[in-house]
């Protein structure tokens, strides 16, 4: 047998070995009582899984031995020398699929699964991960062991070159003819094998047994999403229905059947049939803001418009990155657990502002600095009805770009953008919705010269340029005529500094919005508790419409005193903030209830509502999260309801 078939056949039992003393490791250390049936479902399924990973680690190898020169096998010393490189990468091979199957193990420990979404996320928090890892477990020791016994494996049984010095024909139709049956093998185990092969079996510990760590892994990056309700705690489906009716009533508002949370909204008011230019400003912290107590007057243009506008002081994040408050903004839902929204698949058709906004007779534009194939934006207004205006359009305008970083071009430029499609679609005598989304507040913190008084590359530099230019855009829109019937909408999409890797400050989630409207709108503040979910619907009850509705948040206009919540989030870890609590929820553990915001120092008055108890706080939290996950899963959140339940 040729030695590159001998080598390949060594790697493929190294790993179908470790594999199947994992699976029969983790079936015991399980705990689980198992039919004989079960047991075979086990071992047969994940040895299919097995099978289809396997080809990924054969390919390498295959590959190297087809280049591989025929004279270095044969040669006394070269062969030699190969033999020890070639074995210490068997070694390698080795050691990464015993690594692997002990971290399942201690993966199992903490979750009771394979790999999934969690363990994708740790690649997000690797340094808090490697020391938790570190603290926690005898590291050294293990690695030394499992460096030993792979060293001692592979200096017994890893196949040698038997033709050193000799005259052993060199074969290259049979190493290519290897690469080739290796190479095949893959895209026949994509279309052949499936995740859904493992999850046909009703019983959890089955379906995870029966899977693959590798394959489990690879699918979980493709989907990157958690199961609430596999690791949150959860309401049964009447007490759900119960109690997600009752958080999301509002005065105005009568449901449209028995069951979940469609409702009819009414009226509050007269139409206003105005245009509305909604800004999320990236990683804009209301700490940066004058009227918060910054004082390193960083933010002189949105303290004049906060002036002169509403400001909203006690707006809070739902999570830590753009596609978070994206999400909120969009289609006014309570963060799911794992990804955004944004970037999950079946996210076409949602029920969401622009859609409302366009049956009010509102165009609605989705306008980006930067190319919106990241983070999947693009797709995700398009498929939701807006119309995508992003980088690619300059160029195809001719406007002049003054700078640009990897994230985009300087917020004026796209602005300019902004109001040529604004002053295009006013020509048609058509009304405008444009949600603009900002790049410049983003390392490298780089913008045009000559604009602010601070330095490049520098954070507080970012934020003045990124101020500069929304009064700079305020300005050249003031020279418009579709500007007096105009609401301008200026939000953050999330803070600078969110930490919330290990736990939830809620003070770290404070980000600022500002109404700005001269004659349409009085100028003030508004200091109730609002989440950023609740833009959306207090925008449509201030411009009077009726609507149907299937979002979670409130018209904070016209909420009863006392239901004022925020949602904050990690990936993983969801808060709910009422009052001066927090509750916590995280993957399999009991929910905690912390202190969360301390008393509003611009309350206008004390609130007359009795706070709610620990456990009611921890159900409603449950229900919240709970529902929005389960809702956008099933279809429920769509435009037309797909689930047929409502």
């Amino acid at each position: 047998m040729a030695q590159g078939t001998r080598r390949l056949i060594w790697i493929a039992v190294s790993f179908l070995i470790v594999s199947t003393l994992t699976r029969i490791g983790l079936t015991v250390y399980s705990e689980g009582v198992f039919t004989f049936g079960e047991i075979t479902r086990i071992m047969g399924i994940g040895t299919v899984f097995d099978l289809t990973v396997l080809p990924y680690f054969l390919l390498p190898w295959a590959l190297y031995e087809a280049v591989l020169p025929g004279f270095v096998t044969r040669h006394p010393v070269f062969g030699r020398w190969e033999d020890l490189w070639a074995g210490i990468w068997g070694a390698a091979f080795l050691g990464l699929f015993i690594t692997t199957s002990v971290s399942e193990f201690v993966f199992w420990t903490e979750f009771s699964t394979r790999f999934d979404f969690i363990a994708v996320d740790y690649l997000i928090y690797t340094h808090e991960v490697i020391r938790n890892i570190w603290q926690s477990y005898p590291v050294v020791q293990w690695l030394s062991a499992v460096l030993v016994v792979c060293l001692v494996t592979a200096w017994f049984s890893w196949p040698r070159s038997e033709a050193a010095g000799g005259t052993t024909r060199y074969n290259w139709p049979g190493r290519w003819l290897r690469v080739a049956v290796v190479g095949v093998t893959i895209p026949l185990g994509l279309v052949a094998v499936g995740q859904e092969l493992a999850e046909t079996e009703s019983n959890a510990f089955v379906q995870q047994l029966s899977g693959n760590g590798f394959y489990a892994f690879g699918h979980a990056y493709q989907h990157n999403e958690l199961d609430y309700q596999r690791y949150y705690p959860s309401h049964d489906g009447d007490a759900l229905n119960v109690k997600i009716r009752d958080l999301v009533q509002e005065p105005n508002s009568l449901f449209t059947s028995p069951n979940g949370i469609k409702r009819t909204i009414s009226a509050r008011g007269p139409l206003q049939e105005v245009n509305v230019v909604l800004i999320s400003v990236e990683s804009l912290s209301a700490s940066f803001l004058g009227h918060f107590g910054n004082q390193q007057n960083l933010t002189p243009e949105l303290d004049t418009l906060a002036d002169q506008g509403l400001l909203f002081t006690n707006l809070y994040a739902t999570g830590t990155r753009t596609v978070r408050g994206l999400e909120a903004l969009s289609v006014g839902t309570p963060p799911t657990p794992g990804q955004s929204i944004v970037r999950r698949p079946d996210n076409n058709n949602l029920e969401n502002l622009g859609e409302e906004l366009k049956d009010a007779g509102l165009q609605p534009y989705w306008i980006y600095g930067g190319y919106g194939f990241f983070d999947n934006m693009n797709a995700y207004f398009n498929a939701n009805g807006y119309t995508v205006v992003d980088r690619s359009d300059l160029d195809a305008e001719g406007l002049p770009i003054h700078h640009e970083t990897v994230w985009g071009v300087a917020d004026e430029d796209l602005y300019s953008l902004a109001l040529m499609t604004i002053d295009r679609e006013y020509a048609k005598g058509n009304r405008f919705f444009t949600h603009v989304m900002t790049t410049s507040n983003h390392r490298p913190y780089t913008f045009p010269e000559g604009r602010i008084d601070l330095p490049q590359k520098h954070r507080e530099g970012a934020v003045k340029y990124t101020d500069w230019a929304i009064g700079d855009f305020i300005r050249r829109s003031s020279e418009k005529p579709w500007f007096d019937n105009t609401l301008f909408i200026i939000v953050s999409d999330h803070t600078a500094k969110a930490a919330g890797k290990t736990d939830l400050p809620p003070s770290r989630y404070h980000i600022p919005m500002v109404w700005y409207a001269p004659g349409l709108i009085e100028p003030g503040t508004m200091d109730r508790l609002m989440s950023q979910i609740d833009v959306a619907p207090s925008l449509m009850g201030w411009m009077g419409m009726a609507y149907d509705s299937s979002f979670f948040g409130y018209d904070i206009f016209n909420l009863e005193d006392g239901r004022e919540r925020a949602f904050i989030s990690t990936y993983q870890k969801l808060g709910y903030l009422k009052g001066d609590r927090l509750v916590m929820l995280d993957v399999n553990k009991e929910p905690v209830v912390l202190d969360g915001l301390p008393a509003s120092p611009t309350a206008t008055a004390p609130s007359t509502v009795p706070p709610v108890g620990d456990q009611a706080l921890t159900d409603e939290a449950i229900a919240w999260y709970q529902a929005a996950s389960v809702y956008f899963s099933s279809g429920r959140l769509k435009e037309k309801d797909i689930a047929g339940e409502e």
